[in-house]
């Protein structure tokens, strides 16, 4: 079920509308669908370089926009849906001292996130839910989800097609060593 979706968000970069329908695929992947933008954003630049800013645009600002939606579902059903049952097994008191943890590295949760392979919706749920500062995460949800995109649309600019493989298979992974030896990097700094 999951390949035939996969399949059909690829079959939209071909559409007329396939600028649209990255925007509403970046938005609910924020949030709610399992497929990145990756998938649209890859063939739709490789068929038209010169645009390759514009569809990196287009992806930022709805996916901005959908982890707003997600965040708002984290802050909006938490307490409906999520406290209850932290209440139900005596785990309230936990979660308040999560949050607080949590809210401390946040920002760096959401820039993670919005550039690895880790689900940005997680996050973006998990951002409201603990009351992460909105503005604290919006910034870091742009300049996250800025660099991922603009990565992208820049080296399918520059490189084309023979870059495509790369994307696809390494480059979650080049973000994962970059944010680990980020993080060595601040470790060494402060302890060391």
């Amino acid at each position: 079920m999951l390949r035939k979706l996969y399949d059909r968000v690829l079959g939209l970069a071909q559409s007329p509308h396939a600028l649209w329908a990255l925007g509403i695929v970046a938005f609910v992947e924020s949030s709610i669908f399992p497929i990145p933008p990756d998938v649209l954003m890859i063939p739709m630049i490789l068929a038209r370089p010169s645009r390759a800013w514009l569809i990196a645009g287009v992806a930022l600002v709805a996916s901005v926009l959908g982890g707003m939606l997600g965040y708002w579902i984290g802050a909006g059903l938490f307490e409906s849906v999520g406290r209850p049952i932290l209440e139900f097994y005596g785990k309230d008191a936990y979660f308040s001292d999560f949050a607080t943890r949590y809210n401390e590295w946040g920002a760096w949760a959401v820039l993670i996130a919005g550039v690895t392979p880790f689900p940005y919706k997680v996050i973006t749920i998990l951002s409201g839910s603990t009351g992460l500062s909105l503005p604290v995460f919006i910034v870091a949800s742009i300049v996250a989800r800025g660099l991922r995109f603009f990565l992208v649309a820049a080296l399918l600019w520059k490189f084309g097609a023979p870059i495509r493989d790369f994307i696809e298979r390494r480059l979650g992974l080049l973000f994962i060593a970059f944010v680990v030896i980020l993080a060595g990097g601040f470790y060494l700094v402060r302890y060391m």
